[in-house]
C-alpha cells in the first residue's frame, strides 16, 4: 500500500513537471542515525565472530521485517522486527547484561534498535555494521 501510494505521488509530481523531494528530506532520519550510532557498540564481522568466541550465550537477533527475515536470514538469529522489539525482547532475553547483537539490512535501524534496548537497561548491546551484508562477508551461512 504505501509502495502504492509513493509511486502515484511521484507519478504526479512527474505530471506536474515537478522533480521528487530532495534526499535531503530524510535529513532528521539520517542524524538520528548517526547520534545511535555513536552510542551504540558497532561491531564487524570479525568483532561478532569474537564477541560470539569468548561468549557463546550471545544472541544475535535480527530487526528485520518479516518478509526480509523470510527472504534470507543469519543461521543463528533470532527474529523479531524493530517494531516489537522493545515488546517482546525480555521475554526473549530476560537477563539485562546478556549479550546481544542486533542486525538489519544496513546497520541503521539495528543500531537505533540498540539505542532502545540500552534504555531499557540492557548492558551489553552491540549493532552488527554493515548488517547482513557483514554477516555474510565474513562466512557465517544464511538460511531461509
Amino acid at each position: 500500500m504505501m509502495k502504492t501510494i509513493l509511486l502515484a505521488t511521484a507519478a504526479a509530481l512527474v505530471c506536474l513537471g515537478q522533480s521528487a523531494p530532495p534526499a535531503a528530506a530524510d535529513a532528521g532520519y539520517r542524524t538520528l542515525v548517526q547520534e545511535a550510532k555513536a552510542r551504540v557498540k558497532q561491531v564487524d564481522g570479525q568483532k561478532f565472530r569474537e564477541l560470539r568466541q569468548a561468549h557463546p550465550e550471545l544472541v544475535l537477533i535480527d530487526v528485520r521485517e518479516g518478509e526480509e527475515w523470510a527472504k534470507g536470514h543469519a543461521a543463528v538469529a533470532v527474529h523479531i522486527s524493530k517494531g516489537l522489539l522493545e515488546k517482546n525482547i525480555e521475554a526473549t532475553v530476560p537477563q539485562k547484561d546478556a549479550f546481544i547483537v542486533l542486525y538489519c539490512h544496513s546497520g541503521a535501524r539495528s543500531s537505533l534498535a540498540g539505542e532502545n534496548l540500552m534504555r531499557m537497561g540492557y548492558s551489553n548491546v552491540y549493532s552488527l555494521d554493515g548488517g547482513l551484508a557483514a554477516y555474510q562477508a565474513a562466512g557465517f551461512p544464511l538460511e531461509k
